[in-house]
């Protein structure tokens, strides 16, 4: 049989709580009422006039129904108190707080709940376009992390040529960072990493499937080593820019 959700369960405790209490509510106001009427009609004019019996059951059901309110109100209030009262934040069971029976069936079940969370991490598994679990790349996502490196290798292309051209949201990585060519090395098949990694980012944008995890570790290679000549090509102008101080400063 399944079972209904809290917020079912919290729902129908509540309907019938405010079914009790209608009912409650309900049978006092009839036996007021009867008892009222028979008082008047017990009276020997007959009448409410000079009637103390009715002002004396008015008045005590007025009292009780005064007393009951009350009673619900502080029973609320002192609940909503000691409720406030408890931490929220985690605090850890010791044996003396608790018997050693009931000590040793929380450890036992906490054990277990690690285990069951440890055990039903997925293993052996293969989105696609993401890393696989247990591995450096678990969590990654390849599409989103090669598009994250263009602002990155903008960035620091601008310390390098501060004339840089301002990038296009779709332009061709190969033709907006162009003036970085002659800085990049050639392979033997006339290729840079730029070159690579405007494969790599073409792929990202435009494919309909998701990057390979080869895909990405060649993308991200070669973003590896853009940003790594464009670091030497800072060094290397700091230094020149240093030596040319020190030259200007010699007598």
């Amino acid at each position: 049989m399944r079972k209904l959700s809290l917020r079912a369960r919290t729902w129908i405790s509540e309907v019938c709580y405010a079914l009790l209490v209608l009912i409650t509510a309900c049978f006092f106001a009839l036996s007021c009422v009867a008892l009222l009427s028979q008082a008047a009609r017990t009276s020997p004019g007959r009448s409410w006039a000079d009637n103390w019996d009715a002002v004396i059951i008015g008045a005590t059901y007025f009292l009780v129904c005064i007393l009951s309110i009350a009673l619900c109100v502080k029973r609320r209030i002192a609940v909503r108190r000691r409720l406030q009262r408890i931490s929220k934040t985690h605090q850890s069971i010791t044996q003396s707080e608790v018997p050693q029976p009931v000590h040793e069936y929380i450890s036992q079940e906490f054990a277990r709940s690690c285990l069951v969370s440890y055990e039903s991490q997925p293993r052996n598994t293969d989105h696609s376009g993401w890393g696989r679990p247990g591995t450096k790349l678990s969590g990654i996502r390849f599409r989103r992390a090669l598009l994250d490196t263009i602002a990155d290798i903008d960035a620091r292309a601008r310390v390098v040529i501060p004339s840089h051209p301002n990038l296009k949201p779709h332009a061709r990585m190969l033709h907006h960072f162009r003036f970085l060519l002659p800085l990049m090395p050639m392979d033997e098949e006339g290729l840079s990493e730029l070159h690579y990694y405007d494969s790599a980012i073409q792929l990202a944008r435009t494919a309909d499937r998701e990057p390979t995890e080869e895909e990405y570790q060649r993308g991200m290679g070669a973003a590896n080593s853009i940003l790594q000549i464009l670091n030497e090509c800072r060094l290397e102008m700091l230094e020149e820019s240093r030596m040319r101080i020190d030259r200007n400063v010699k007598p």
